[in-house]
């Protein structure tokens, strides 16, 4: 896999986990783990925030019916919006990211 490659699939794998939730990041981790060491430790990571940041938000949407999802959703989506840009920023410069909050559940 070129060093191209490597930067588009992980950024993709970081960038569209607040839209579409764990697929894209495990799609990528799938399809990269054993072709690239880049792509992943990159898709490990972004399946581990995927997961975490899926069940949160399963949970706020199970707090609208007390109408306190509706916060605690939309901060949870700036922030997890913020934090995939940051990560698809570094991973498409080739470097290392660690999200603020994550699970380490895929090792």
């Amino acid at each position: 896999m070129s060093e191209k490659d490597e930067r588009l699939y992980s950024l993709l794998g970081h960038v569209l986990t607040p839209i579409f939730y764990v697929l894209p990041a495990l799609v990528v981790w799938l399809i990269g783990k054993d072709k690239s060491s880049f792509v992943d430790r990159h898709g490990k990571e972004a399946l581990n925030f995927a997961i975490l940041y899926t069940i949160v938000q399963v949970i706020n949407w199970m707090l609208t019916l007390i109408f306190i999802g509706f916060l605690t959703g939309t901060i949870v989506f700036i922030l997890g919006l913020v934090w995939c840009i940051q990560a698809a920023m570094k991973a498409n410069a080739g470097e290392e990211y660690k999200y603020p909050v994550n699970w380490r559940l895929i090792k």
